[in-house]
């Protein structure tokens, strides 16, 4: 009996002492993880819009939201991407709110506003299945996911936005027909230059403008709390704040010096 009780205290103490160094290894593992995601963010996302990124996890918390942008124009191209693109894929317009398909990932709402300032879009297709879409509009855009318009003087320029493909497509030829189709259009109307505004935090976005060699125009930083927005860019007005719907910043994104270049 004494000799199973003194095998039984040796066992507890091994399993103690097991649990122990699980417990101690377990912190380090976890630090581990952490420090490879924030080297992985600082990879993708560069210090500068990490270190934005980490201050935006950190106001989510508080209910409010933060968002940085970075605003890029790219050349329109009058040829072909690439030769694989000639696939499956259909490209054709979306003319009315009508005309959008059944499980569309944008709501009516957005939409609506949309079509109503004169936005344009093509839709990807794979047969009968949607599979991405992309908007452009002439003049100024307003947009819908912070209170601001996008404002462009010159005629020979466009603003694109909203360019979605389904992720299980993502590795397909509907990107590249996308933006086939819709150079195709604005080069018929005489646009030289596509503007646009991508997030700081998204790298697919980043990588891809980079691919297409878009040039930098500027950024903006949006703090968004309840009904008031505050924002910091880097072009005039500089700062804004904003109380109310109908109260927003105006930027503008000037081509023609780049045209000069074209």
């Amino acid at each position: 009996m004494i000799r199973e009780f003194e095998v039984s205290l040796l066992a507890m103490g091994q399993a103690e002492r097991l649990t122990d160094i699980k417990r101690r290894q377990a912190p380090q593992r976890s630090n581990g993880s952490m420090k490879n995601r924030i080297r992985r963010c600082i990879a993708e996302l560069g210090w500068h819009s990490a270190a934005w990124y980490a201050l935006s996890r950190l106001v989510e918390s508080v209910g409010w939201r933060l968002q940085r942008y970075l605003f890029v124009a790219q050349r329109v191209a009058t040829e072909p991407a690439r030769q694989r693109c000639n696939g499956c894929i259909t490209v054709s317009p979306i003319v009315t709110i009508e005309d959008v398909p059944p499980g569309y990932p944008r709501c009516a709402d957005i939409l609506s506003r949309r079509f109503r300032q004169g936005a344009h879009s093509l839709a990807a297709w794979r047969g009968e299945q949607l599979a991405g879409f992309i908007w452009y509009q002439f003049g100024a855009y307003q947009e819908d996911d912070v209170r601001v318009r996008y404002c462009l003087p010159s005629p020979h320029s466009a603003w694109d936005f909203d360019v979605f493909v389904q992720p299980e497509m993502r590795l397909g030829t509907a990107f590249c027909r996308l933006w086939d189709a819709t150079n195709r259009r604005l080069h018929a109307v005489g646009v030289q230059w596509t503007c646009s505004r991508i997030s700081a935090f998204n790298p697919e976005s980043l990588r891809a403008h980079r691919r297409m060699g878009a040039t930098p125009l500027g950024s903006a930083v949006f703090l968004c709390c309840g009904e008031w927005q505050w924002m910091v860019a880097s072009q005039f007005p500089w700062v804004h704040l904003s109380r109310h719907e109908n109260s927003f910043p105006k930027l503008v994104f000037d081509t023609k010096a780049l045209e000069r270049l074209t």
